[in-house]
């Protein structure tokens, strides 16, 4: 457990160029037009907490697209939503195999028909591991109490990424994870 906790900081930031992938559900019927203030509030249990450093970096990318969308943050416990994340690492194999081939195939040689033909085929394998950084973003009504919106976001992270490109990959994520809040009005 340990170790993912000293993971965790590198992973969330370091986003590499691999597609994102956002989806989101929310209460029907919900007038997301009412909402104006927000607060954050801790979601789950402390072993899957990101550093505080870490955590002020999400909690910022998150602040300053709800502010674009007409949220102000409050620390009064009278704000419209309350609002909280999760975050999970994952990890899978990848495997990779490069076939060099050379020679001439069955069948034909020198131009003429002939019974097969010669050659050499070398395929070599290797693997590794992907981490993959996964986010979910609730908002919750306080004065129905009850979740009126959820988010979440998966992508393949980069440990190796700088800290500007980390803080760029967060805010593009984070504007993609909340495109669709307020939910669109069907007509």
């Amino acid at each position: 457990m340990r170790s993912i906790r000293m993971i965790l900081p590198v992973a969330i930031l370091a986003v590499s160029g691999f597609a994102q992938d956002v989806r989101y559900n929310f209460a029907q019927g919900t007038d997301f037009s009412k909402y104006k203030t927000y607060k954050w509030v801790k979601i789950g249990d402390a072993s899957n907490q990101l550093n505080d450093m870490m955590d002020s970096q999400v909690k910022a990318s998150i602040d300053a697209v709800l502010a674009g969308k007409g949220l102000t943050k409050t620390e009064s416990d009278n704000a419209d939503l309350d609002i909280g994340y999760q975050f999970a690492l994952t990890q899978e194999k990848q495997f990779t195999s490069m076939s060099s081939d050379f020679g001439y195939g069955a069948g034909w040689g020198g131009g003429w028909y002939r019974g097969g033909g010669m050659g050499m085929s070398t395929t070599t394998g290797t693997t590794s591991t992907i981490q993959i950084g996964n986010l979910a973003l609730d908002m919750y009504d306080m004065g129905q109490k009850k979740l009126v919106w959820r988010g979440m976001a998966s992508k393949t992270l980069d440990a190796k990424a700088k800290p500007d490109k980390q803080k760029k990959n967060l805010d593009k994520a984070m504007a993609k994870l909340l495109k669709n809040y307020p939910p669109p009005v069907k007509k």
